[in-house]
């Protein structure tokens, strides 16, 4: 037994077309085929893979009995936004390469991103918030990237940082 990968994650939301619409246009997830589940969904893929499905909160009695689990209690809105069950997710992390064309992509669009490098590797992370839900989006691409585009993060391990990235020291590589 072991875990292999995440398979997706699923959003329900009061907007699901502006959210699908915010997924694609600015990160660049494919919209795609999915089953007919009886309540209308978008399954957002990169490459070959469905990575995140969207739904619309609330949409029926059908929805919520097909996603309720043997835990949830009667009465309890799963949908509803604090409630518990929903919302609960801090942030979802995307590995990325192509890292000028997603800073391209995104400034053109007015998305407002913030630069770090992460804590202990070799990764280096823009972070914004998908402004339909509030759902904070990270994307992580490799050290070397940053370092050929002169990027500069605003926070490095050592706390806050206004030197370009080729002055910070990347963390050592680990021997296998």
């Amino acid at each position: 037994m072991g875990l292999r990968f995440l398979e997706h994650v699923l959003i329900l939301t009061h907007d699901p077309e502006g959210t699908r619409d915010w997924f694609c246009d600015n990160l660049g997830f494919r919209n795609g085929h999915h089953p007919d589940f009886g309540f209308p969904v978008y399954w957002l893929y990169i490459g070959e893979q469905d990575v995140i499905h969207i739904g619309k909160a609330r949409h029926s009695a059908h929805q919520d009995t097909y996603l309720q689990t043997p835990s949830d209690q009667a009465g309890m809105d799963y949908a509803a936004a604090g409630a518990l069950g929903s919302g609960r997710i801090d942030h979802i992390c995307l590995n990325c390469d192509g890292m000028a064309e997603f800073v391209e992509r995104l400034t053109q669009r007015g998305v407002v991103f913030s630069e770090r490098k992460a804590h202990n590797s070799n990764l280096y992370q823009l972070f914004m918030r998908e402004p339909i839900n509030g759902i904070k989006v990270e994307l992580n691409f490799a050290w070397e990237e940053a370092v050929a585009l002169g990027r500069v993060p605003a926070w490095t391990d050592t706390g806050e940082n206004t030197q370009p990235v080729a002055s910070v020291t990347p963390a050592p590589t680990r021997a296998s």
